[in-house]
């Protein structure tokens, strides 16, 4: 049945040649001289998978033939320690020589030579620059959205919201899927996901037609790990934190693979308890707002991932995938506002307002998948997926008014909002690629489903009694929304003489709906009466790119494509979300998607020196905006900007030498935003030039190179959030050593992050009348400590790698290519 499977399966392919060329080194040993009989390893660069493996010959030459690819080389020989080169990359056109690699006797002598990858910090490739979170020291206790702070070119805004190369739009996905989670929501999913869970961290800024059009700003996937030893093997993790209040974590993974099977999973338990400082001054009319809040945040989280994959043979892999995140949260506010006359600066009340938020977010997700590739470079893969959110609020809101001097009490409002989210998510899809006309075809399709049910009621709450409620039905109500995106795409590069060339479009179908219905007394939803809006709208999303590749050490590159956001199902919803008396969070039904064409040029000198510039038009662009209502009230609310223009430029370069590890990240953009609504005080012109520089570095010492170092940084000047707010300069410094124990085993890290305490935000805004400053800090100087002991076969020996090479050969032959169009 199985030989019958395979041979149907294997019909629909065509078999046409695949190009290579030429990889090739030279391996001598401190002295100088060729090293016979070494054995030189070709590595696939995202995942250390084994190519193909080569002998010197007595003068220490070795060579390979290869397809297009990132790679890199570990050469190693009986006495001497494992060296690896920089990544590098195989264009399509022109041998690759790397030159002399000089390996050193090792300190002791090794059992059998094992082959395991050392990742630099931070890998940039052609399409994609990667944060190799699982080797960095400095990412020790750390959660999802504190790396995603830390990470070149990324911004995280005072709400939390995520920005990429000077732009707003950024889609996150997680192991390849796209969160339907936007906002506060997508920052807590990313607050409970700790850096013990995750391996990388892809930025992609500049995906092709094979990838989904929604990211404006291009798509970050944080990539969960996965061991892909071979035999029985896993690892056990333990963390303490201490800030303010002591926070703790621990993991544990396991993994069992042979040439047919693998099956792993992995669990980690996180428990934060975390203190935050917000301020917000306020000036509408006549009347100043001077708000002051102290925040504890509380997270008790579980990340999960199971999963198996079966290999029927060289050329057909199934498998089945389980992951997921449990959190609950507290966030427990003291907030004290003086609500002064502006003329003369007299406080006429106080404003208290300590406010409690308990809230549960669970995710879960199934994965179906199937891959076909075989040596002549056909490539299938199907994925099947469903994904399930559940998110609970439960905010109880007391609001007490005292006199100027805070002893009367002159009034008080108690108010509670029960909020729970379902998020359902369907997703089939398709790759298919082959080579065509010595280039290389994928066409594929995908549909999504997303229902939304979002539940919101807000109580009058009895003071005495505060277990009586009764519901506010003119602030309540039932939001469901519901979205299904259709889509088919064609993708083609071909590599000409000192060319290569890409071109794709995608073409998406956008059905949605929402419906908005009153709530009964008894909380039960009215169906009789709903409010609702309909979308549906077909967009073409074309793609091309140009790398002129005829001298392979300085390469040049020009690319288009065209992007859209779409709004979130929260940014749609009406209804009122209170955060005190005087303000609260609205949706807006109005809001269309955002659209972006974008153009840049590349060059990249001597596979290290990348540099990009970019220019970046967005039409109908998302902000959001503090407006007033009813004269003195404010509410935050998102709106379409006519337009924003992004001038970006980024300049990366990585050095090693020996031990020591270097990298460098300059990223900077020039923003101009242009909106009017309504004239005068609602006239949105604001332009800026900002930049980010971001730069880690490690270095291995002591007598067996069994200790290492790393300091990292980033600084961000003065920039424009969300299109009306300018905040000020931020920066921050992290450092901390490793030292391997057990006998290579395991390992133990020690840092602390933000050593200087400077990354606290400010920034001021004037609109429609309201002027209001901000600024606000967190926890972000910790004392972090971690230890992992890994056991069992946790890596790949030489001599079964030379047995199975010819077979991991034809499996990995052809790349599949990043996500694969999620």
């Amino acid at each position: 049945m199985r030989k019958l499977f395979v041979f149907l399966a294997s019909g629909f392919f065509l078999s046409l040649s695949v190009n290579a060329q030429k990889v090739s080194g030279v391996v001598k040993d401190d002295q100088g001289k060729g090293v016979d009989k070494s054995t030189a390893s070709l590595l696939r660069a995202k995942d250390s998978s084994v190519v193909k493996l080569a002998v010197t010959d007595a003068a220490g030459k070795f060579s390979f033939q290869a397809n297009p690819g990132s790679y890199l080389v570990s050469t190693s020989h009986v006495g001497h320690s494992t060296v690896y080169s920089n990544v590098f990359e195989v264009s399509g056109s022109g041998d690759v020589d790397l030159g002399i690699i000089t390996i050193s006797k090792a300190a002791t002598n090794l059992g059998a030579v094992i082959v395991t990858s050392k990742k630099p910090m931070v890998e940039v490739k052609a399409d994609k620059t990667i944060l190799n979170i699982e080797g960095t020291i400095n990412a020790t206790g750390n959660d999802a959205l504190e790396l995603l702070r830390k990470s070149p070119g990324v911004m995280v805004d005072k709400d939390d919201n995520i920005s990429l190369a000077g732009k707003n739009g950024v889609r996150i996905y997680i192991d390849g899927k796209p969160s339907p989670l936007a906002g506060a929501d997508l920052a807590n999913q990313l607050k409970s996901m700790q850096s013990a869970q995750i391996e990388a961290i892809e930025i992609i800024t500049n995906p092709s037609a094979k990838y989904d059009a929604a990211g404006n700003a291009g798509i970050i996937n944080i990539r969960l790990k996965k061991n892909k030893a071979f035999g029985t093997n896993g690892s056990v993790n333990a963390g303490y934190n201490i800030g303010v209040y002591p926070k703790y974590n621990g993991g544990i993974s396991f993994n069992h693979r042979n040439k047919g099977l693998n099956i792993f999973g992995n669990y980690n338990y996180n428990h934060t308890k975390q203190d935050n400082e917000f301020n917000l001054y306020r000036s509408v009319l006549d009347t100043v707002f001077d708000n002051k809040t102290s925040m504890i945040f509380r997270n008790e989280s579980h990340g999960f991932k199971t999963g198996l994959d079966y290999f029927i043979d060289n050329k057909h892999t199934i498998g089945v995938l389980i992951n997921g995140n449990m959190s609950e949260m507290n966030f427990d506010n003291d907030s004290r506002t003086p609500i002064s006359y502006k003329p003369t600066g007299v406080v006429d009340r106080i404003l208290v307002a300590n406010n409690s938020n308990s809230m549960e977010r669970n995710n879960v997700n199934f994965n179906l998948n199937y891959r076909f590739a075989d040596t002549s470079g056909h490539e299938l893969n199907i994925d099947a997926d469903y994904g399930l959110f559940r998110n609970d609020g439960n905010q109880l809101q007391p609001n007490y008014y005292y006199n100027a001097a805070g002893n009367v009490l002159l009034n008080s409002f108690f108010y509670r909002f029960i909020s729970p989210t379902d998020i359902d998510i369907y997703t089939l899809k398709a790759d298919y690629e082959q080579n065509f006309k010595k280039g290389r075809l994928g066409i594929g399709a995908k549909t999504s489903v997303i229902n939304t049910e979002n539940n919101f009621q807000r109580f009058n709450v009895s003071q005495l009694h505060p277990e009586q409620k009764t519901l506010d039905l003119a602030r309540s109500n039932q939001f469901d929304y519901k979205e299904n995106i259709n889509a088919l795409y064609v993708n083609y590069n071909k590599q000409l003489k000192g060319m290569m060339f890409q071109v794709g479009v995608r073409m998406e179908n956008t059905s949605s709906s929402g419906k908005s219905y009153a709530l009964n007394a008894n909380g039960t939803v009215d169906k009789t009466n709903p409010q609702t809006f309909k979308r549906n709208y077909t967009d073409f999303f074309p793609s091309a790119a140009l790398t002129f590749n005829k001298n392979p050490m300085n390469q040049w590159g020009l690319s288009y494509s065209r992007r859209i956001d779409r709004p979130a199902y929260q940014d749609l919803n009406p209804f009122e979300f209170k955060l005190d008396e005087y303000t609260f969070m609205k949706g807006n039904t109005e809001l269309r998607p955002q659209y972006t064409n974008i153009v840049t040029l590349t060059n990249t000198y001597k596979y290290k020196l990348n540099t990009s510039l970019s220019y970046s038009h967005v039409a109908d662009v998302f902000a959001q905006l503090v407006d007033t209502t009813d004269k003195s009230k404010s509410f935050l609310t998102r709106k379409n900007l006519a337009t924003q223009d992004v001038i970006a430029l980024n300049i990366s370069y990585p050095f090693m030498y020996k031990t020591y590890m270097l990298f460098v990240n300059f990223s900077g953009n020039y923003s101009k935003y242009k909106a009017d609504f309504g004239g005068g005080s609602r006239v949105v012109n604001l332009d800026a030039a900002s930049f980010n520089i971001y730069t880690a570095q490690s270095l291995k010492f002591g007598r067996k190179k069994d200790w290492t170092a790393e300091v990292s940084g980033w600084y961000n000047t003065p920039a424009i959030w969300q299109g009306v707010f300018k905040s000020k300069a931020m920066w921050s410094v992290d450092g901390g050593v490793q030292k391997t124990i057990f006998k290579g085993q395991g390992t133990f890290k020690v840092s602390v992050s933000d050593i200087f305490f400077s990354m606290k935000w400010s920034g001021e805004s004037n609109f429609a009348g309201q002027v209001s400053r901000a600024n606000g800090n967190f926890e972000s100087r910790q004392l972090r400590t971690s230890i992992t002991w890994r056991f069992g076969s946790s890596s790949v020996k030489a001599a079964r790698q030379r047995n199975d090479a010819s077979e991991e050969e034809k499996k990995r032959t052809q790349s599949s290519g990043g996500l694969g169009g999620n």
